[in-house]
């Protein structure tokens, strides 16, 4: 018995890289598979490899594309980069940074602005949400802590740094620490007032777990420790939380 199973020359054409086929090539080549044929004879009849063949007898017809999976430096890193852009205001270069610091990832700025991309859309709703609140002179300083690694006696040492900013004049109080305890953020507050040459009226605190015990993000109810309330009697300001990571460049914006 002769089988004739005609392909177009147009669809043929597409073989000879041995790469994914028509769907009508791999349909010709089941029907003569069915009809007996082996892998060799099919491969020769249609100018492929014979493995080409055999892959496609194996699937049962059409294999579907596979995307790869690629490993990147990124894996395992999403809630920390996440974590990180909206803390630095989307600033993908100051990420970068942190990744080599902290992971050891030395890795190029536009691969991290790819990375944080997706987020950046929500970062800009963020921002649209909220209202600047401007206090007036001697009202307020804003306080919180960061940090950055320094080489010291040829070690490296990660430092934290205390940042006292006034809200009406912007100015700064910073002092560095090797810890971020509660006696060094009364440290700081207390080496700003010694700096300003006085005490504002109000303390603003970003939701700092040394001096608060409480935070509800729902209710915005927050209860301060004991320490800090003595501590703010003794020098004569009321302290103040926003919510976390809602101070941006030292400025509070609200809700």
């Amino acid at each position: 018995m002769t089988i004739e199973i005609r392909v177009h020359p147009a669809l043929s054409g597409t073989m000879q890289g041995d790469g994914m086929l028509q769907a009508e090539e791999v349909m010709a080549m089941m029907r003569l598979h069915e009809h007996g044929w082996g892998a060799k004879r099919i491969a020769q009849e249609f100018g492929c490899a014979r493995n080409t063949v055999r892959r496609y007898l194996r699937e049962g017809g059409v294999v579907a594309y596979r995307q790869p999976v690629r490993r990147t430096a990124f894996d395992g890193l999403d809630d920390w980069l996440r974590e990180r852009f909206f803390r630095h205001n989307g600033n993908a270069d100051v990420i970068r940074q942190e990744l080599a610091s902290e992971h050891g990832i030395v890795i190029g700025l536009r691969s991290v602005e790819l990375r944080v991309k997706p987020w950046r859309r929500e970062l800009k709703a963020q921002q649209r949400a909220t209202v600047r609140f401007e206090t007036p002179p001697g009202h307020q300083m804003q306080i919180d802590f960061g940090d950055t690694k320094v080489w010291i006696g040829g070690e490296r040492v990660r430092i934290h740094l205390f940042v006292g900013t006034l809200g009406y004049s912007r100015r700064l109080h910073i002092r560095p620490s090797l810890r971020e305890r509660q006696a060094d953020w009364f440290e700081g507050m207390e080496g700003a007032f010694l700096r300003f040459g006085g005490v504002p009226a109000e303390v603003l605190i970003d939701n700092a777990k040394a001096l608060v015990e409480h935070h509800d993000a729902v209710t915005r109810e927050v209860r301060f420790n004991a320490r800090l309330h003595a501590f703010a009697r003794y020098w004569g300001f009321t302290p103040r939380s926003c919510s976390s990571g809602r101070l941006e460049r030292g400025r509070p914006i609200w809700p």
